[in-house]
């Protein structure tokens, strides 16, 4: 019994060892995740509490404690300023001992916290900016864009559009590097396809009162009015074009980044008809429904934007990566996120490119009028679903330097 004994015990020891070297890769024992955004301005319902909620699913759902994985998560509010989000990131970096940032709408937040995560050597998986530059000529070995991008909703929303008989538009766009960037890609969809832009006109950020630009819009004649902004801005500009009998009088709207809580804030009747092009909806499959549904019981019966099922299944990777790779190092991570397909419930089997650009359908939708409508987030129906491999910018012509 005893000489039966000593074997096991050798491997016991050997099994602790080897698990505390394991251990003692991952810097003071713990992973910390920092979730940033707008917790309580134009973005919150988009992001805010919700990703946070999100983060916590992922982490319970990837098992960290029964793998013996300490993971802590913390968050902060960066009010879309790139100087708050800059600051945000380097204490969490140098002083709370950070190892990856999520989430981060407002593009110029988003690439200000990709340098400063490079510098630092961290991770930074970004879900809530759009800005394509991110996987472009501002790219880093540190960041992950997981979730849209502009080139993304420019041309799943713009090609559309043009195609079926949009052909001039007229571009309403929030004046900062997201709006900018949307502008910009939908733009060159545009002319690509034939079709004029007649006008531009670049709002505040965020905004309140969008009627004198409405109105340039208006007397631009342009069959469809591109707005170039998103979230609280995007909803006012809605139920103010429907003030002035803007789609009544003929004209379109082209919501260029639309989100489910923006939907369900303006209301089927003001929302319907709206086309535009998601990442993500609740209602795809068995395993949206499931999550969504576990998501909504513990955010008060709200479901999901895009950016919280990006958040989630953007954390679960990260954390794969880390087991994979035995520490969290962030640029050691990052090339082992890459080097690993992508697989979960939301967004199903994918790819990481070089370009930190994470690969996986896209939807080209519409808002259902309230007939259509079961009930509460019953909202979309899918016109088209665009594939992984054409969802994105081609990899050669991103202009990103880490591609050789």
């Amino acid at each position: 019994m005893k000489r039966k004994l000593i074997p096991t015990l050798i491997g016991a020891a050997f099994a602790l060892a080897a698990g505390a070297a394991a251990q003692a890769q991952i810097s003071d024992g713990v992973i910390k995740i920092g979730v940033m955004n707008d917790m309580s301005g134009l973005y919150a319902d988009i992001g805010g509490p919700g990703s946070v909620l999100a983060a916590r699913m992922a982490v319970e759902d990837f098992g960290a404690a029964r793998k013996g994985m300490k993971v802590e998560i913390v968050s902060a509010d960066h009010q879309n300023k790139p100087d708050v989000g800059s600051t945000i990131a380097r204490t969490w970096y140098d002083v709370d001992k950070v190892d990856a940032i999520f989430d981060v709408p407002t593009s110029s937040v988003a690439l200000a916290v990709s340098q400063i995560t490079r510098d630092k050597g961290r991770a930074f998986i970004n879900t809530g900016a759009a800005t394509s530059d991110l996987t472009g000529k501002a790219c880093s070995p540190n960041t992950v864009h997981w979730l849209y991008d502009t080139w993304m909703l420019a041309n799943g929303t713009g090609s559309a559009i043009v195609k079926t008989g949009g052909d001039t538009w007229f571009f309403l766009t929030a004046d900062y590097a997201f709006g900018h960037a949307l502008e910009r890609d939908t733009e060159a969809v545009v002319l690509k396809n034939g079709g004029k832009v007649l006008g531009k006109v670049r709002h505040p950020f965020p905004g309140t009162d969008f009627s004198s630009f409405l109105l340039q819009a208006q007397a631009s004649k342009a069959k469809v009015i591109g707005l170039a902004n998103a979230g609280g801005d995007t909803i006012n500009s809605i139920k103010q074009a429907a003030e002035f009998g803007i789609v009544k009088g003929g004209q379109s709207l082209a919501g260029l980044l639309v989100f489910i809580t923006d939907v369900h804030g303006l209301g089927l009747n003001t929302a319907q008809g709206l086309i535009f092009t998601e990442p993500f909806y609740w209602d795809l499959n068995d395993s949206t429904r499931a999550w969504s549904k576990r998501f909504a019981a513990a955010n008060n019966n709200k479901y999901p934007s895009a950016d919280h099922a990006g958040v989630y299944a953007a954390v679960l990777h990260y954390l794969k990566a880390v087991e994979a790779a035995k520490t969290d190092d962030g640029t050691k991570v990052v090339a082992q996120m890459k080097a690993l397909p992508t697989d979960d419930p939301l967004f199903g089997k994918g790819t990481i490119r070089a370009d930190g650009r994470k690969l996986h359908p896209a939807y080209l939708v519409e808002v259902k009028k309230p007939s259509e409508s079961k009930g509460p987030y019953d909202y979309y129906k899918i016109r088209a679903t665009i594939p992984a491999d054409q969802a994105f910018r081609p990899l050669n012509q991103g202009e990103c330097p880490l591609v050789k």
